[in-house]
Formats: C-alpha cells, structure tokens, sequence
C-alpha cells in the first residue's frame, strides 16, 4: 500500500451516499478517506493533486465483466482486464465465472482472487457458478465459495432453465448474504438466434432471438425471488416489457436490482447493418422502442445499476461470418465516456445520478466495499475530467480485447486518475501539481 498522504485539492467532490456536491478538498492517509472539507492542510510529505475543474467521486464498480481467466488467456486475463478498469476510472470488477475451468470451487474463486490481488490495480471480486459445471444440474457449494471470497453466483452466459434450480440458489444464497444473478434467456424461445428477431433480422437473413425468450425468463426470476424473499439481480436487460416487468416487481417489494448496459442503452439493432460482428452480442441490440424503454428505466432507477458486460474476443474469433462469431463487446475503457456524453452533457442525467448508477448502488447491490468517500471508507477515488475530449481508438485499449461497437466516436470526459486504497493505479499525466 502507498502510504504517503494524498490531497486532492478544489475538485467537485460528488459522493452521493454522503450527500456532497460541492467543491472542496480530501485527503487521503493510510489507505483510507482522511477527512473532506474546505481549505484541508497537506501533511508532511504529502502527495498534492489540484483537481480544479475536475470531479472527484468514488471508485467505479462494474458488476459484471468477463476477465477470461483461466482458459481464454488469448482473449483477457485479469491482469489485464484489471489495467482496462483502472484507465476506465473502476476502482472494482466483479469477474463473471463462465471460464475454463468454470468457476465453480473454493479453489477457484481463491484463484481469481489471488491473481487480481497480485495485479495491484482494480480490485477483482469472484462471481462463483450457481451450478456445478454451469451445466445447470447441481447447486455449488455456495456457502464454501462465498467464504473463499465469492460477492455473488450466477451462470452468466449459461441461462438456469431449471426453475426448481433457481428456486434453491435463492434460498441458499440468502443464507450467505449473496444475490443470484441471472442472465435472463429461454433457450428454448432464443434457439440459435444470432442477433435480435426483427426486420433488421429478416432483411439481413439471420436467425434471431426474439423479445419474449428474454421476457418470459424475468418473469420466472421475479416469481421465484418473489417466492423465496431471495435477492435476484438482473443482468444486462434489453427488452421494453423486462423493464416494466421489473418496475411492477418493485413496486409489490420484490428483492431485485438490474442493470443497463451502455451498448443497450445507445445503440439499436441497425447497428448490425453490414453484417457488423462488433455489434454482435447476447441479449441482442434491440429496436428503438426498447432502446427508449431501457433509457427510461435506467433514469427512474428501475435499471439501478450501470455494467458493461466487457466481453474481450480474440480478432481473429470476431472476424468471422455473423452467425460464427462470439458474441460480446469491450466496455471497461467507454462507459464512463459515453454515459458523460450522452446522459451528464445532454442533459438526461445529473452527474449525482450517474455516480449513483455506476459507484454507490453497485456497492450496495452486491455488498462491496466502496461506493462512498465519507472519512474512514478505502480511498477508492475516481477523479474525472469531464471537459476533455477524445476519439474511442480500440487500438488504445489497454484490454487485449478490441471489439468495441463504438470505435470512432468522439466523446467527451473520461477518468484522468484511479486511486484504490490510496495507491495511483492510473494516471493521465499532468494532473499532479505541488
């Protein structure tokens, strides 16, 4: 740990859990939130950081990413995913357990946890398996991978088709303080679909995955967790009808949280025009009236958190005809930029709101530490500079993976420094000053 004291002086320091909004100075010690206040004095040796015309808010928490390892080394390891999060201003990653090996034993989780603490950059958090293999059979042992280190399980990339499965996972999971999170698929609706079912679809000739398998499975996942009193968290929606779906599961109590993602949020399925394999990905892009749909619920809360589902692939596996390429985009080093641009700058979202989404509530969704800048939380700091303005160039990325959909977008704010536990883990250059 860097224990040299930090000051980060005349920021805009915006901290929803503790109602700040306001330019002031805070500094760091030890690792941890020193004090916040105006006019601070810099201890003795003390790093100082002049963060005028900057934001500083908590560290970002990306609740699901895919970091690849063990098993797909050639697409991401968590090193580097770990270095993409840190540039993209998160402070904390929740690894998804679709690898090979699955994640699925204390053994394992103990792994990812190991190697994302010998990267030293974003913290990584496991997601361990619901079930044994992913093969949606047998329960893990959800006990012993919570106290190995896992915040979560899910079989992200593998749909639970098993009701009864779900229904023990939630039960169990309450035991251990975890949500069940799901990606919300009926693979018996979705076959062998390729991208969302649609004209786009029927002009272009592919197969697609209509609305409903996605709907009908969060209608099966808010029962249960309605059944059960279990926490269901809900990944990626894309559908206008599993929003309100959500909405209504609220308003009677359910325990739910879910996410947006920022491809789903501003991007529609002609962005598949040109057979564009970058704009491949599941749950599918979907039409302009879910697009407006899933903007809607992000804004009211109903999608309380932001993810990006960052999904690395190897070039050579995204260069390949539509229907046989993997599905999944990058999205650690864009969302903090492109939701500045299109929500903060236009006017849709205040800046408040947004950390909220992408800090406060998903530290509170999965039980994780940060989220907060009040004095003795981890100095899990992310400090913006939200009037720079810069081209999405995947060539630049620090992920090993480049398929973005948003290559040459020209955006406007992006993190300019990372700190976890007080430790610079990503810095822009020429933000230190004496």
């Amino acid at each position: 740990m860097n224990t040299r004291p930090r000051l980060l002086r005349g920021g805009r320091i915006v901290d929803p859990a503790g109602g700040l909004d306001t330019v002031l100075d805070l500094l760091i010690a030890d690792g941890k939130v020193a004090a916040v206040g105006a006019g601070l004095e810099a201890p003795e040796a003390a790093e100082v950081t002049d963060c005028g015309g900057r934001v500083v808010v908590p560290g970002l928490i990306d609740l699901h990413v895919h970091l690849r390892e063990p098993g797909g080394e050639h697409k991401e390891t968590i090193a580097t995913g770990a270095r993409a999060a840190a540039a993209g201003g998160y402070t904390s990653v929740c690894a998804m357990p679709n690898t090979d090996p699955v994640i699925d034993s204390p053994a394992m989780v103990g792994f990812v946890a190991a190697a994302g603490r010998a990267a030293g950059l974003a913290r990584v958090y496991p997601v361990g398996a619901l079930s044994v293999g992913q093969e949606g059979e047998r329960l893990t042992e959800i006990g012993e991978l919570v106290g190995a280190g896992a915040v979560a399980v899910t079989d992200d990339g593998h749909p639970v088709m098993d009701s009864g499965l779900m229904r023990m996972a939630l039960e169990y999971a309450q035991a251990f303080g975890v949500p069940v999170a799901d990606h919300a698929e009926d693979l018996g609706l979705s076959r062998r679909g390729a991208m969302n079912e649609g004209l786009v679809s029927a002009r272009l000739g592919l197969s697609g995955k209509p609305n409903a398998a996605e709907d009908v499975h969060i209608a099966r996942d808010l029962l249960v967790a309605e059944l059960t009193g279990g926490h269901i968290h809900l990944q990626h929606v894309s559908t206008r009808q599993g929003v309100e779906l959500i909405r209504q599961a609220k308003a009677r109590g359910v325990r739910v949280t879910a996410e947006a993602t920022p491809h789903h949020l501003l991007l529609t399925d002609d962005a598949v025009d040109g057979y564009r394999t970058e704009a491949k990905m599941n749950p599918p892009l979907r039409t302009e009236p879910d697009r407006r749909a899933v903007e809607a619920g992000f804004l009211d809360g109903t999608l309380d958190t932001l993810a990006t589902d960052h999904a690395p692939h190897h070039y050579d596996e995204k260069e390949q005809a539509f229907d046989d390429a993997p599905f999944g985009v990058v999205g650690l080093e864009t969302a903090l930029g492109l939701m500045l641009t299109h929500f903060v700058a236009s006017g849709k979202m205040t800046m408040v709101t947004l950390v909220e989404r992408m800090s406060t509530q998903p530290a509170r969704a999965f039980g994780l530490p940060g989220g907060t800048l009040r004095e003795g939380a981890a100095a899990d700091v992310t400090v913006i500079d939200p009037s720079v303005r810069w081209r999405v160039d995947a060539s630049e990325f620090h992920s090993r993976g480049l398929n973005t959909p948003f290559g040459g977008m020209r955006l406007t704010g992006r993190a300019e420094l990372t700190l976890v536990d007080g430790k610079a883990v990503h810095g822009r250059g020429g933000q230190e000053g004496a």
